[in-house]
This record gives C-alpha cells, sequence and structure tokens, in this order.
C-alpha cells in the first residue's frame, strides 16, 4: 500500500496507518525500518516519518530506544484487570477501532461448569469473532439464560455492545464478576478465525459477571492471541498492622 498524495488526509497519518497495520499482521518482528528506508519507500520527508511514528509512540505501539531505534511494543492491547470492561472499551482505550463478526447464536446444552454457574440445563449461547482495526483478535463466546439470550437476539450482535443492551435496553445491572485466566493452544477452528497457526499458544479467560443480588447473568469464555493482547494487574504490597 502506497500513500495517497491527493488525498486530504495528512501524509503522517496515512503513513502512521500503514505502518500500524502492518505492525498488527505482523510484518516487522521486532522493531521498524530506520527513518531513512521509511523515507525511501513511502517518499515523504523526515518530518512525515518522525510524526507518524510519534504517534504510534503515544498509543504505546512503538517505544523508542535512544541510538538503537524504535521497537515494537511486545503488546499493542494492554487490558487493566481490577473493573470489567466490554471489549470494545478496551479496544478503544488502545486507539484502535473494534468490530465484530458473529459466528453463532443459539440455544445450547451447556458443559456442566457453565450451566451449574447459571444454574440453567440449556443456555443461548452468542459466540463472535472480535477485531482491532479489521485484525482478528479474540473469541468471545457468551452464554446467558434462554430468557436474556432470546431479548439480545432482536439486536443485531454484529454490532452492538452488548452489555450496553443489557444494561440500558434490559434493564439488567451489571454489579460485579470474577474472571480466571490460563495460557493454552489454539485448536484447528479457532486458528482459522483467528489467523494464527494451528496450537499457537492463546490465552484463555472465564468470567463470570454477576447482579448486586448476587444472581449471575453472564459466563464469558474468551479466547485471545497472546501475541496481541495482554493482561495487567496494579498491586500494593499487603502490610501488617
Amino acid at each position: 500500500m502506497s500513500l495517497n498524495f491527493d488525498s486530504p488526509e495528512p501524509l503522517h497519518t496515512q503513513l502512521k496507518k500503514k505502518l500500524k497495520e502492518d505492525i498488527l499482521k505482523g510484518c516487522y518482528k521486532k522493531k521498524i525500518p530506520s527513518e531513512r528506508v521509511l523515507m525511501d519507500r513511502f517518499s515523504v520527508s523526515r518530518t512525515t516519518v518522525r510524526m507518524a511514528v510519534s504517534m504510534l509512540v503515544n498509543e504505546g505501539i512503538l517505544e523508542k530506544s535512544h541510538g538503537k531505534g524504535t521497537f515494537i511494543s511486545s503488546t499493542p492491547v494492554q487490558d487493566w484487570l481490577g473493573a470489567f470492561k466490554s471489549f470494545t472499551e478496551t479496544i478503544e482505550n488502545a486507539g484502535m477501532t473494534p468490530s465484530s463478526k458473529l459466528l453463532f447464536q443459539g440455544i445450547v446444552s451447556p458443559p456442566r461448569n457453565i450451566g451449574e454457574a447459571l444454574e440453567v440445563e440449556k443456555c443461548y449461547l452468542i459466540e463472535r469473532l472480535r477485531f482491532a482495526d479489521d485484525l482478528p483478535i479474540a473469541i468471545e463466546k457468551h452464554f446467558y439464560s434462554v430468557e436474556i439470550g432470546k431479548e439480545l437476539e432482536k439486536y443485531d450482535l454484529n454490532s452492538v455492545v452488548i452489555y450496553d443492551v443489557l444494561e440500558n435496553k434490559l434493564g439488567i445491572n451489571l454489579w460485579k464478576a470474577k474472571q480466571s485466566i490460563k495460557s493454552g493452544t489454539a485448536i484447528k477452528h479457532d486458528a482459522e478465525n483467528l489467523s494464527i497457526p494451528e496450537a499457537s499458544s492463546v490465552l484463555l479467560s472465564e468470567r463470570t459477571i454477576y447482579d448486586p443480588e448476587g444472581r449471575s447473568v453472564e459466563f464469558l469464555k474468551s479466547i485471545f492471541r497472546s501475541d496481541m493482547y495482554t493482561f495487567n494487574i496494579e498491586m500494593m504490597r499487603a502490610r501488617e498492622k
């Protein structure tokens, strides 16, 4: 992709988008090309290159090391634990554009642990492939009671923020959540959806959300690309009185 010199969009903004796209696709492994290489490749000035790189540094995508070059941050998406957020909020906070593709919706017989968590024998499952800047980054499997699921299927699940619908349309108060995260490997079907090799390392998350009365509202199973997503938590040392 070359830059469009006739576009009203500034060249540094176009270059920033192109570099970001290439980084997320894995075109560069540890660092981006030098300023001179980028200047020659895209026929732009040093100022244009520096402005584009600075924008990516401010977004946390790149890190500059004096005398060594500009390196790619370990993972573009940083999810800070402590308050549960929607995928949409997390991706927007990373300076990217979120989107979804509905893979499945319908009534299923859930695994025992999910049925017990939701206290149901049948669940309504919504499975979606989630994107950041049009690149697949996660698969989310939302399990609900059939009653809630039937309400959610009235909406376009390719575009809505499910938590907004639950709270603002259905009047369900999402109060607190319990979450576990572990490592795993991608099976063939999931790897194909995430555009990664089969058996690649992934992050597996399970989260149960409760309302203020302690009733479970949602059981969420998520698979994240470990090369593009990381979980962080801030802690303080507990001190004895």
